[in-house]
């Protein structure tokens, strides 16, 4: 017979093992992210798109006066630091594997409004962080299976 901290442990490790399987199924592949941002005055901000070949990417940017600098891994697309008015769209795909770096500095006198979207890969560490979730489940199963076995002194 299961004692009820057994069957507890069992459960409640059960779900950790299932959130962190769950979590590392829905990280495989490619990730869309809609990106909608509005900036003030002065403000600047970056953008780091980790992406395997073939992973595409859409960003429009509309301002009165903006300073923007993209580099693409590979030979895909490299814009220095330059600044634009009005609206500017990018549209690319990623040649190689790896990080498009995109830096935007608002410069005029009014907000800046950016909207993308953006397939992404997700950071490979959170690959082992998936897997310490599960093995943290599978700590607290067996833990708890000790309570059936014999009763530690202390509880």
């Amino acid at each position: 017979m299961l004692s009820k901290r057994t069957i507890i442990g069992l459960v409640v490790g059960s779900i950790i093992i299932g959130i962190g399987i769950y979590s590392l199924i829905s990280d495989i592949g490619l990730q869309t992210v809609e990106v909608d941002e509005t900036f003030a005055l002065g403000e600047s901000t970056s953008y780091q798109i980790r992406a395997n070949s073939g992973g595409h990417q859409l960003m429009t940017i509309t301002g009165d006066k903006f300073d923007l600098k993209l580099s693409s891994p590979g030979d895909g697309l490299q814009i220095p630091m330059k600044s634009y008015s009005e609206e500017v769209t990018l549209e690319w795909t990623h040649l190689e594997d790896g990080i498009t770096m995109i830096n935007i500095q608002n410069t005029g006198s009014t907000d800046l409004h950016i909207v993308a979207t953006l397939n992404i890969t997700v950071d490979p560490i959170l690959f082992t962080y998936h897997l310490v979730v599960i093995t943290a489940g599978m700590v607290i199963i067996g833990f708890s299976m000790g309570f059936t076995l014999r009763k530690p002194k202390g509880f």
